[in-house]
């Protein structure tokens, strides 16, 4: 299993997790606010379908490592999320918007699934608008998970920003040679 995310079709991205169980304990690591504020964001999930989603990515929470300056500000204040979901499933499926600033409404959906004593984490991120979009989502994707498998696993935390960077280019170059989403062929 690779740690990249792939390109399901225009627009959509898609990651894969082996992570340590049991599917309690990561769910728990999706829906509560705590717990997901130290790999992601934290905020509030009324969890029921049509429920409101409230997320602040605070990275100053997650990592101890100075951002670069275009992050600066996002680091220490935050940006906020909000959405509604859209599917709800305990245990097994959470999908909701993805809103917030400038960029159009995306969908996010969690999947869990036993495998191999483990636990699948499946994460898909739909409607994306642009490959710039794609390329950014792809890389913060890529970190976060990176931590949460940490917080699972007893690791040390592994770089957030001094890695995102890197992480961004090696998408962009992925994504090189796909049309832009909604462009015709």
């Amino acid at each position: 299993m690779s740690d990249f995310g792939v390109v399901l079709e225009s627009g959509t991205v898609r990651f894969e997790r082996l992570l340590p169980g049991p599917v309690e304990r990561v769910w728990s690591y999706l829906t509560d606010s705590e717990k997901r504020g130290q790999w992601l964001a934290s905020g509030p999930f009324e969890l029921r379908v049509g429920g409101r989603t409230e997320m602040l990515f605070k990275h100053s929470q997650i990592t101890d490592e100075a951002p670069p300056d275009a992050y600066r500000d996002m680091h220490q204040n935050g940006w906020r999320s909000t959405g509604t979901i859209t599917r709800y499933e305990p245990q097994r499926l959470i999908a909701f918007t993805w809103g917030g600033g400038d960029e159009a409404e995306s969908e996010v959906a969690f999947e869990l699934a036993p495998k191999d004593g483990k636990v699948l984490l499946v994460v898909t991120h739909r409607k994306l608008g642009s490959k710039a979009e794609m390329t950014s989502v792809s890389g913060g994707w890529h970190v976060h998970l990176g931590l949460l498998e940490d917080l699972l696993t007893g690791s040390p935390r592994r770089g957030f920003w001094s890695r995102l960077q890197g992480l961004e280019a090696e998408y962009a170059a992925r994504y090189a040679d796909l049309p832009e989403p909604g462009a015709r062929a």
